[in-house]
């Protein structure tokens, strides 16, 4: 907020008009908008700091809302949607939602805001902002839009009869053409499949695909072959495996990290001959990947805690230059007082040097523990906050997010030298962080001389399985013992796992945690055997070859 003159300084305002200051805000309200508008498809770091500048000091509401909405766009495209909810919500708070001008505002801002949480696994969250997004959209392209958005969530949540009425309003407002009625067509499609898996949906899967083709709408295309490949996984596996290629591709030419990733697994299920070669595509992708987004959400709040530093420091120097204005109006209505005046000034004088040794001392503290607070606090930070809120966590992201730590905390205290962890030790170490008084856990044949004949790659991916194994175990499993075995035999290496637990339904193994494990496993040439489809406890049997 603005420091004004009190109403009785007036008089001695005008008579000393001479002292007037130049104004300091820009006589162009949008030229910081206009610039990072430039930079929004060149540089996102240089349009979020511009974006953030705008909505700083910008005093209009729509400037700063719109201003918010874009810095939302550019954190939630960098994998960053609880710092794009962060932003929303100020773009929120800046325009008055009783003023009919603000409704396309509000309700663009609640439509992003439905999908964070989306990307977030919360459809329930989702489905909140997306009906608060239809309250305020008046166009019938938005409806048709926002609509399709929630017609998602309801199938996110399983939902499917509510799913096909939005997408049917949306397809009923928008008409059956464009690539609207694609993208909509193609998920009232793959929900019928869902809801009923003998239902058809090739040929409007494909229809959905012509019409995006025709209108050269490549990231409708990667989605319809993305949902073609799922279609066709378990009937037709060589047309799944044409479209997951067709896929790839798409995401390729996009630059479109996740779907790669996502191309990528379905590869290592379609062609399991060359498994191991996009096992390690993935695994380098998704690694690239953490580490950039990590990057960018470290660069947001940089340049987030600098632009407003800035403008702190710019409200501390307008207060200053006021006072000292005040000062000079007293000491020239007040002469008697210059005395007193000189010493008033003298202590702020003092007491602003100070500050600034402090500034300076704290600065310099600052160099010195930057590195470790960013890269490695704040990390870690970061990673607990997502596992204590989120519903859903794919562990093999969390795990190669963990393990990204490890090697960013090595680097970084390259100074020190590194202790060298016994694996048989951190085997234990892990298996106790899931014991607790309900749980009695046995664990067998954890000796150092074991591990020793076994190559460092097999050890790394096999305490990723026996972390998935356990996390399982106590999500689900409700056991009360469990037990586990590590031995060697003809040359390879045996993990056996046991609990007394619920066992397993049949489609435990379908999730992402199980497919993970089969995966890894594959990947090193091993076998993993399920056992425990009677509620009668759970008894895996991992089989892994430790010599070529």
């Amino acid at each position: 907020m603005r420091n004004l003159s009190p109403i009785w300084m007036l008089p001695l305002l005008i008579f000393t008009a001479c002292h007037k200051t130049a104004p300091t805000r820009p006589a162009d309200q949008w030229a910081d908008y206009r610039k990072a508008y430039g930079f929004l498809n060149k540089n996102k770091d240089s349009a979020f700091y511009y974006f953030n500048r705008s909505a700083t000091n910008a005093v209009n509401g729509e400037q700063v809302a719109m201003a918010y909405q874009n810095m939302a766009l550019i954190q939630s495209e960098a994998g960053d949607d609880y710092g794009a909810q962060e932003s929303l919500t100020l773009a929120l708070k800046s325009i008055d939602e009783h003023d009919p001008k603000n409704r396309g505002h509000l309700a663009e801002d609640y439509n992003q805001l439905g999908m964070t949480f989306a990307n977030l696994k919360e459809p329930g969250q989702a489905l909140g902002y997306y009906a608060l997004a239809l309250r305020y959209a008046d166009s019938p392209a938005l409806r048709s839009y926002f609509l399709n958005n929630q017609g998602n969530a309801y199938q996110d949540g399983k939902s499917y009869t509510r799913s096909l009425a939005s997408y049917d309003t949306a397809i009923r407002i928008a008409g059956k053409a464009g690539t609207g009625y694609a993208r909509t067509l193609t998920n009232m499609a793959i929900t019928k499949w869902l809801q009923n898996p003998r239902y058809n949906a090739a040929p409007e899967l494909l229809q959905s695909l012509a019409i995006r083709v025709q209108a050269k709408d490549v990231w409708g295309e990667n989605s319809s072959y993305a949902h073609l490949a799922d279609f066709y996984m378990d009937t037709k596996p060589d047309s799944a495996l044409w479209y997951t290629r067709r896929m790839f591709g798409a995401a390729s030419k996009l630059n479109s990290p996740d779907d790669k990733l996502y191309a990528l697994r379905k590869l290592i299920v379609l062609v399991p001959k060359q498994s191991g070669r996009y096992f390690q595509q993935y695994q380098h992708l998704a690694d690239s990947l953490q580490s950039a987004r990590s990057a960018a959400k470290s660069q947001f709040a940089v340049i987030r805690y600098n632009v407003e530093k800035a403008k702190t420091e710019n409200l501390q120097l307008q207060k200053k230059n006021t006072e000292r204005r005040y000062q000079l109006i007293a000491g020239l209505v007040l002469s008697g007082v210059a005395v007193l005046w000189t010493i008033w000034w003298y202590r702020k004088r003092k007491q602003r040097l100070e500050l600034q040794a402090e500034q300076e001392i704290q600065e310099n503290k600052l160099k010195l523990s930057q590195k470790v607070h960013d890269k490695v606090a704040n990390g870690i930070y970061r990673i607990m906050s997502e596992v204590e809120h989120l519903p859903e966590i794919d562990r093999t992201i969390l795990l190669d997010r963990l393990e990204n730590m490890y090697n960013i905390s090595r680097n970084v205290a390259h100074d020190e030298a590194e202790s060298v962890v016994d694996f048989a030790e951190r085997i234990a170490a892990m298996l106790n962080a899931f014991k607790n008084p309900s749980l009695r856990l046995a664990v067998e044949g954890n000796k150092t001389e074991l591990w020793q004949a076994v190559d460092l790659r097999i050890r790394e991916q096999l305490l990723l399985v026996l972390q998935e194994l356990m996390v399982n175990m106590s999500k689900h499993s409700k056991a009360t013992q469990a037990h586990v075995a590590f031995s060697m035999k003809d040359g390879s290496l045996i993990l056996e796992y046991r609990d007394d637990g619920i066992g397993l339904d049949g489609k435990e193994t379908t999730g992402k945690g199980m497919q993970n494990t089969v995966f890894r496993i594959e990947a090193l040439r091993g076998t993993v055997n399920f056992e425990g489809a009677e509620a009668k406890g759970l008894r895996v049997l991992i089989q892994l070859p430790i010599s070529d």
